[in-house]
């Protein structure tokens, strides 16, 4: 914990890097990913602040859409959609996902009822032809590409892409070795960027 907090300690000694950032955020793209610690958007993309809007939940769930009951996440979809017009949205899965494998191996996480809860919402069990992959890399990309459908159950997601105003990108992060892969659907595969 020290490190992290000297680096808080001096981080804003120039202000002047940062006195933009008061007049607001024109981000980009809005940056779903999972909360693993291994998993740093900025870091993947050289993303300066402001340039992403993120949403980080266990095993980047993009959880349904239900008006009646809005959610954290459904309603940083929507801001990001809707009130900051960002022209992207990435939903990036990654190798080693304790989430995903947890699906795929129908681990018990009686113990966990908060996390278990959260993982229905992950739709179907990911398709894995090889559940003792550590990477779990087929099923990442398949529950990525699950997560992509589901975000067009959202009204402002789907209106923005019929008026051709929004991409949806599916990406996988390799923690092992810092690739990232594309889905193409051209080819229905992960190709590197």
């Amino acid at each position: 914990m020290q490190p992290l907090i000297d680096n808080a300690r001096t981080f804003g000694q120039r202000p002047e890097k940062f006195a933009g950032l008061a007049q607001g955020q024109t981000p980009e793209v809005l940056f779903i990913t999972c909360a693993d610690s291994r998993v740093v958007p900025a870091l993947i993309t050289g993303a300066r602040p402001g340039q992403l809007f993120e949403l980080r939940t266990a095993g980047n769930i993009v959880p349904p859409y239900a008006s009646e009951h809005p959610t954290g996440e459904a309603a940083t979809i929507e801001y990001a959609v809707e009130v900051l017009g960002v022209q992207h949205i990435v939903v990036c899965g990654h190798s080693h996902c304790g989430a995903v494998g947890a699906l795929v191996r129908g681990d018990d996480l009686s113990a966990v009822p908060a996390v278990r809860d959260w993982l229905t919402h992950a739709a179907d069990e990911p398709k894995c032809s090889d559940p003792a992959d550590p990477t779990v890399a087929e099923a990442v990309q398949n529950h990525v590409l699950t997560q992509l459908l589901r975000l067009r159950s959202y009204p402002c997601v789907e209106q923005r892409l019929q008026a051709d105003q929004l991409q949806l990108h599916g990406w996988y992060y390799e923690v092992h070795t810092g690739a990232v892969r594309a889905h193409r659907a051209e080819s229905d595969t992960f190709e590197a960027l």
